[in-house]
């Protein structure tokens, strides 16, 4: 396992209304820009919602099945104007809902951050027909098109907006191999190139489009591998002697949608900390 993705579950029901955060004194209307964050309930999401609302922009908090976390994230944000969504990423109908929701929510909608993934093991030496197919069906849906059906329902309101961008959080996976989660690998190349075909596509609109691959991140649900018997052989795939912190993935992301970074539409930026080099 070479990343620690934000797993979105969706076991529980759809919300209808987003829930907003009111915490601060900042004017809704007046503040800052209105960011989206996929799987912002815990991990790099959480990192990156953070990050967005510390700059004083507004953000929707998106979960799948972990309202708790999403309220305690929610809660824990700076300023004010901040909302919840819902959707089960692999349901397209769920994420253009989401999507719209979420701009009505935040009063428009300025940068989509699609982070939410799972990493769902499937060995392809012990693992059978039926869960080979049930793996790589339920990842690209999630990985792949929830990302892609999201960016699509952003457009129009990207648009609105006068431009904006579109960070796709990606993985170093997608460039070394996933030898025991293929899917998963795959569907972060997969994210990586389409990341740069939209980056074409939305240019002309003012909409840059980008992605960010981090390694191994120090994380909730790292934390049995890199406090393990294999924790150390993990962190010394990286010069530095250690994982990346959420913090370092968030900053990454924050310049990537800040206008400043503008020109550099279609730019995969790693977050590895040396431990995969390509040129």
């Amino acid at each position: 396992m070479t990343t620690e993705p934000t797993i979105t579950d969706t076991t529980e029901p759809t919300t209808t209304e987003p829930t907003t955060g009111l915490s601060g004194t900042a004017d809704a209307a007046s503040s800052g820009r209105g960011v989206l964050v996929t799987g912002a309930s815990r991990g790099i999401g959480r990192a990156v919602a953070a990050a967005f609302a510390a700059r004083g922009d507004r953000v929707a908090v998106h979960w799948g099945s972990s309202r708790a976390e999403a309220e305690q994230v929610l809660a824990g944000l700076p300023g004010a104007g901040h909302v919840l969504v819902q959707a089960d990423l692999a349901d397209a109908d769920q994420v253009g809902r989401m999507v719209d929701e979420a701009a009505a929510g935040l009063g428009r909608l300025d940068v989509l951050v699609n982070n939410a993934g799972v990493f769902l093991a499937h060995p392809p030496l012990e693992t059978d027909y039926e869960q080979w197919q049930a793996a790589w069906s339920r990842t690209l849906a999630v990985n792949l098109l929830g990302a892609a059906h999201a960016t699509f329902r952003a457009v129009p309101h990207l648009v609105a907006a006068g431009g904006g961008a579109v960070v796709n959080v990606s993985s170093r996976g997608a460039f070394r191999g996933e030898p025991n989660c293929p899917a998963y690998g795959a569907s972060k190349a997969g994210m990586n190139a389409f990341a740069q075909s939209m980056a074409l596509a939305l240019a002309p609109q003012g909409i840059s489009v980008t992605a960010v691959a981090p390694g191994f991140v120090q994380t909730e649900m790292a934390r049995d591998v890199l406090d393990g018997p294999g924790g150390d052989a993990v962190r010394a795939q990286s010069p530095f002697g250690r994982v990346a912190r959420p913090e370092e993935v968030a900053t990454a992301v924050l310049w990537l949608a800040s206008p400043e970074a503008r020109f550099s539409s279609g730019t995969i930026v790693d977050v590895n900390g040396a431990s995969y080099l390509r040129s």
